[in-house]
């Protein structure tokens, strides 16, 4: 069944003390929506993070993780790991790790595979650049990164993925897909699902858009009918901002 989820990606940003006033203010914050939340502080504040949560609704995630269990990987974190410190969710496929430390969708697949290993939920991201949107290609980009990740699972495994599409050309610029682009995009994501899975597999998906979201334009964007919620960037580090967003359902 699908699900309404507002996650806050804090990338790096917030050391410790921030972090812990951060989650501070939003344990103030009234929540009148039912939208699972989530955070995703910077590895080394995640235990932390978890302490501070334990008797709350908002879950604490992680940014990425390695697909090894172990061994030489010199500054990695594996998926037993984050388990240990009461991470069950995990964000893959990010379009800064793809560009900044040139993630593949092969790479992206050996580490979807080892959270699901590792019963845990995933967050798989992909999107397209604003190269590919101005050339119509955008749909082709997505259906990609989608089929090369993902389509050698078995349709169980998509019970534990969220899938969020994230338009490169809108994260961080201040520029947001229209709502129609959104909501045309999410219909296409669903659709290719249902061509290889079904209609249960797509029509259960969880689709999160992630785009510069911000309390102003949550509302249009979330009452579109396939756009589930939202993958939140610089916003969801305004305790107020970010709960607004959540509220916006």
């Amino acid at each position: 069944m699908r699900k309404n989820i507002v996650a806050g990606n804090w990338k790096m940003n917030n050391d410790l003390s921030e972090t812990e006033t951060l989650i501070s203010n939003l344990l103030k914050q009234k929540q009148t929506s039912n939208a699972e939340v989530m955070i995703a502080p910077t590895a080394v504040n995640l235990y932390q993070a978890f302490n501070s949560t334990k008797n709350s609704n908002i879950e604490v995630i992680a940014q990425n993780m390695h697909f090894a269990d172990n061994g030489a990987y010199t500054g990695e974190v594996s998926a037993s790991m984050l388990k240990s410190v009461g991470i069950q969710t995990v964000i893959l496929g990010h379009s800064e790790r793809r560009a900044y430390f040139n993630e593949t969708d092969e790479l992206l697949a050996k580490k979807v595979d080892a959270a699901l290993k590792n019963n845990m939920r995933v967050i798989f991201c992909f999107g397209e650049e604003l190269a590919d949107r101005k050339a119509g290609n955008e749909e082709k980009v997505v259906e990609n990164q989608i089929k090369n990740a993902l389509f050698h699972l078995d349709a169980a495994a998509f019970k534990n993925i969220v899938l969020a599409y994230e338009p490169v050309w809108a994260i961080g610029t201040g520029e947001t897909a229209s709502p129609e682009q959104a909501q045309d995009m999410h219909q296409f994501i669903r659709k290719t699902l249902n061509n290889k899975y079904g209609e249960q597999v797509s029509q259960d998906m969880t689709i999160l858009y992630g785009g510069s979201v911000k309390p102003a334009n949550a509302k249009e964007i979330f009452g579109k009918q396939d756009v589930d919620g939202g993958l939140i960037g610089g916003a969801s580090l305004k305790a107020e901002d970010f709960i607004a967003i959540v509220n916006a359902f």
